[in-house]
């Protein structure tokens, strides 16, 4: 067994390093870090063989029982279908007895078709779709490389998924626009049934703000979202940003990348076979990402004891003063790692997001307390 302290359980995976569509506010493509540009557009068959090995091996060496495999990009459909399930099955056939895969791929949902979908499903790869909401006008900034909306041939792939595949369906990822209404929003992504939804917020720093920063608070445009997904009576789809603040809240164990204080567990490898941390930290500064390591020549446990990497897992030692001394410390965890930077003073700062995590923690909070203590028996005709 490795004496590495917190393995890996996430891997994300970059079939193809580019995307069919340009969307104008794309911290990968249009953000500080041009590496992608010196890669390889898609991953060669021996990356992914080596990939394949060294998940296996990591697995092997922790004892782990799943991993997670996320097929990603640019948009990993470029790759072709049956690329994708020949390496998720590489995967699957090299990881001990014990050990289970569950792979996911993250698409825009514009070159799913039947024929795709039935090889992705035959091989257990659930489908995620990004998407900015679920209406043509939300996603107006989802162009191709020509400038036409990417919004019918996105909502056709939605819609298949949801209709004919939906053992499939993984959910939906949506980043917050704080100029669209929030309960709108919402409910229009409602309307492509996922079965679950993931609420992001858009990639920004001290150093550079995110759009409408000051503007218009997040952390209300979130509240909203979650007064109608609180008070629907009925489960009507996950929102793991919610459940996940509520089981914090409650004392739960809980792990997302943008609230708690578990360890980070997820690594990339690049399509020329580097290991990078997560690329958010990419909307940071150019090589905020890199490691220098790679599948060929480094393990995973490598990786895990990169300074940058080992710095994500040691929870609140690794945090600013100010967030180490806060009541919502336990449940806000600092926020995201990559939302913490400044120029000049690294990431030990609090989250440009710090306000509007406290407002929606401090309301989800209130909401809790107040439903969970049963109103008083009315004395007009009724009992005492």
């Amino acid at each position: 067994m490795s004496t590495t302290g917190h393995p890996f359980r996430q891997f994300i995976v970059k079939v193809h390093g580019r995307c069919n569509l340009a969307c104008t506010y794309c911290y990968l493509y249009e953000g500080p870090d041009r590496t992608w540009r010196t890669r390889p557009a898609a991953a060669a068959p021996a990356v992914l063989e080596r990939t394949a090995d060294r998940i296996a091996e990591h697995a092997r060496a922790h004892g782990l029982t799943a991993v997670s495999l996320v097929l990603h990009g640019g948009e990993p459909l470029l790759a072709g279908a049956g690329t994708l399930a020949r390496f998720t099955e590489a995967v699957r056939t090299r990881l001990p007895a014990g050990c289970a895969v569950l792979p996911t791929v993250q698409t825009n949902a514009t070159l799913l078709t039947e024929d795709r979908l039935t090889v992705l499903a035959r091989h257990g790869i659930r489908i995620g779709i990004s998407l900015d909401g679920g209406r043509a006008e939300h996603n107006a900034r989802r162009v191709d490389h020509a400038g036409r909306p990417s919004w019918p041939a996105a909502a056709r792939g939605a819609r298949l998924v949801a209709e004919r595949f939906p053992a499939s369906y993984a959910g939906v990822l949506t980043v917050v626009d704080p100029t669209l209404d929030p309960v709108e929003t919402y409910d229009s992504l409602l309307e492509l049934r996922p079965p679950a939804l993931d609420l992001l917020l858009p990639h920004g720093n001290w150093s550079a703000p995110p759009p409408h920063w000051g503007d218009v608070r997040y952390g209300d445009w979130l509240c909203a979202v979650f007064d109608r997904w609180w008070s629907a009576g009925r489960r009507e789809t996950r929102v793991r940003l919610f459940e996940e603040c509520l089981a914090l809240l409650l004392g739960l164990p809980a792990a997302t990348e943008s609230l708690g204080l578990a360890p980070f567990d997820a690594l990339v490898v690049e399509t020329d076979g580097s290991i990078e941390q997560v690329d958010s930290l990419k909307s940071a500064y150019e090589g905020a990402a890199r490691t220098g390591l790679d599948v060929f020549r480094h393990t995973f446990d490598d990786a895990a004891r990169h300074p940058g990497v080992a710095a994500r897992q040691t929870g609140a030692a690794a945090l600013a003063g100010d967030c180490r001394a806060c009541p919502l410390l336990s449940v806000c965890g600092g926020g995201h790692y990559a939302h913490r930077y400044r120029a000049g003073h690294g990431f030990r700062n609090p989250s440009v997001y710090c306000a509007d995590l406290q407002r929606l923690i401090r309301h989800v909070s209130g909401r809790l307390t107040v439903d969970a203590v049963p109103a008083p028996a009315s004395r007009e005709g009724g009992t005492p």
